[in-house]
């Protein structure tokens, strides 16, 4: 069977002949190539009771290994499944115009935990609306940074219980289709966003560095203003077990 390993064996070298690829990525396709092999060392493992002895070469135990990482996505889905209702989970995606995606790889850190903090505040403060649920949801993210075609594309998974807690700690259920209308998620998440942004100090260079000027940013967050925000949620899992098997996959 054909594995990662094999193919970045066979083809590392002609692709980095012809593409770009960043130090970390470099990283993680070296770790990949090398692990549980001799280039990682070894150890020998010997049986108490006949004495045989087998040598196994070391893990990578990179995050991005597929070897390495399906036994760790097991244990922690056995782990999390106490954690989960028995209820109705929803999954909302945030996402951020192309503009922006120059000020994301130059302020990652800054940039990263705004994404986080813009989405959950429009989540709850939304969900504390009576209008749409009035009551705190419970709500796991994730942040991916690059999309399928692999180009970078930050954007935040959300998973969503179907219902929260009231103010008098009474559980409210939601409808059965995500109680939060699309445009109104969107709108709140764009505002949020950029009245953070209004506040961050940045860094700017190379072909972002006009931003540095006030008025330049002003007008360039003026603009992302009147952009639509694409925010959506996609139809709810079918049970809690899918939700952890979801999350699994991305996270572990």
């Amino acid at each position: 069977m054909t594995e990662l390993q094999d193919i970045f064996k066979f083809h590392r070298d002609e692709y980095l002949k012809n593409h770009h690829v960043s130090y970390e990525q470099l990283k993680v396709i070296n770790a990949i190539m090398n692990c549980r092999t001799a280039v990682l060392g070894a150890h020998i493992d010997k049986c108490d009771v006949c004495g045989y002895e087998r040598i196994s070469y070391n893990s990578c135990r990179n995050r991005h290994c597929p070897k390495c990482q399906s036994f760790a996505k097991e244990d922690w889905l056995e782990k999390q499944k106490q954690n989960l209702l028995d209820i109705q989970y929803f999954h909302a995606v945030f996402t951020v115009p192309d503009d922006l995606h120059i000020i994301f790889m130059q302020n990652q850190t800054k940039m990263y935990n705004l994404l986080f903090k813009a989405a959950t505040e429009t989540v709850t403060e939304l969900c504390g609306n009576k209008k749409y649920l009035g009551a705190k949801p419970g709500m796991t993210a994730i942040l991916h940074t690059w999309g399928q075609n692999l180009n970078y594309h930050p954007h935040l998974h959300c998973v969503i219980t179907g219902g929260g807690l009231t103010e008098a700690n009474q559980w409210q259920n939601s409808r059965k289709k995500f109680f939060i209308p699309i445009k109104v998620l969107s709108k709140k998440f764009r505002g949020k966003f950029l009245y953070y942004l209004n506040k961050e100090s940045l860094n700017f260079y190379g072909s972002a560095e006009y931003l540095k000027d006030f008025r330049n940013f002003s007008d360039f967050v003026k603009g992302l203003y009147k952009k639509d925000w694409i925010t959506y949620c996609k139809p709810p899992f079918s049970n809690a077990q899918k939700v952890i098997e979801y999350l699994g996959r991305y996270t572990r």
